[in-house]
């Protein structure tokens, strides 16, 4: 079995989760090409596993002219009617406005050169990871390419604007979708028909254990973890907050904040305006 993953930026050392989702899948025997339509920075390659797959990831941009006329060119030729269908599927799904339709040309440009690569490859199922702009240029390069693909929906920011990125569309296209929770399946449900429904499956994320080595901390000392993306959305203030009434009880707690994210400033200066210094380590990304 050959898939393609596809999303925006990979691999990302915030999106992990869908790095040991391939490996997984590789160690199973699924073979496994990675895409993606931009360049991760430097600050992603935290590790050596993310330096591998950098490398051997295939990135959309930025394309140079010759190579996105070729690709565009070598599908017209190859079939007509299905690079026709493909224009018109980005005309019917763009936004409307200026702005609207220069980002489907450019999602539908990115998707000639996706497409391409894949058929080059031989591969026949490309699956990508969340419902925006990524999921615009799969269904795209789906319907370019004439093979089949599938996504990972997330949220919540999906379903604050569903009719922007036409979920009802792509998961009407899609083989199946794989939705991260009960709530993600609920709403992808509002924006499809019935009969889409059983597209829809959930597929938790959950922590694989072996990963791990165990370690028993002596004495009376508490500990707390939190892993991922500094992000206020995350509840990471209401865990601070949380964090002072644990202290009147438990004054040696510590908590390890692992991970990075746009909100870091603020929240390492809510930790001192809540006289959590000695509890709580920032110690940003990590293998």
């Amino acid at each position: 079995m050959r898939i393609a993953y596809l999303t925006g930026e990979y691999p990302r050392a915030t999106d992990t989760f869908i790095q040991r989702e391939v490996a997984a899948l590789r160690q199973q025997g699924v073979q496994i090409e990675t895409f993606s339509v931009r360049p991760t920075g430097e600050e992603h390659m935290v590790g050596e596993e993310q330096r591998q797959e950098r490398n051997q990831t295939f990135y959309i941009l930025p394309p140079s002219p010759k190579k996105l006329l070729r690709a565009h060119l070598s599908l017209l030729l190859a079939s007509p009617k299905r690079y026709l269908a493909g224009l018109k599927l980005a005309w019917s799904t763009r936004l409307h406005g200026l702005k609207g339709n220069l980002y489907q040309l450019f999602y539908f440009l990115e998707a000639g050169i996706l497409a391409q690569e894949i058929r080059r490859r031989r591969i026949p199922h490309l699956h990508n990871h969340f419902g925006d702009s990524s999921c615009t240029v799969a269904m795209l390069a789906a319907e370019l390419g004439g093979f089949s693909y599938s996504f990972t929906l997330h949220g919540p920011y999906i379903f604050f604007q569903p009719y922007h990125w036409r979920l009802d569309e792509k998961i009407n296209r899609a083989l199946f979708v794989s939705c991260i929770s009960n709530y993600c399946r609920s709403q992808g449900m509002i924006f499809s028909q019935i009969d889409k429904w059983s597209k829809l499956h959930i597929v938790h994320y959950g922590i694989a254990t072996a990963l791990f080595n165990f370690i028993s901390h002596q004495g009376q000392e508490k500990r707390l973890l939190y892993v991922g993306r500094l992000s206020a959305v995350k509840g990471l203030p209401i865990l601070l907050e949380s964090l002072v009434t644990l202290k009147k009880h438990h004054p040696d707690i510590i908590l390890t904040v692992v991970g990075d994210g746009s909100d870091r400033t603020y929240l390492e200066q809510m930790t001192v305006n809540l006289g959590l210094s000695n509890n709580v380590a920032f110690v940003g990304y990590k293998s």
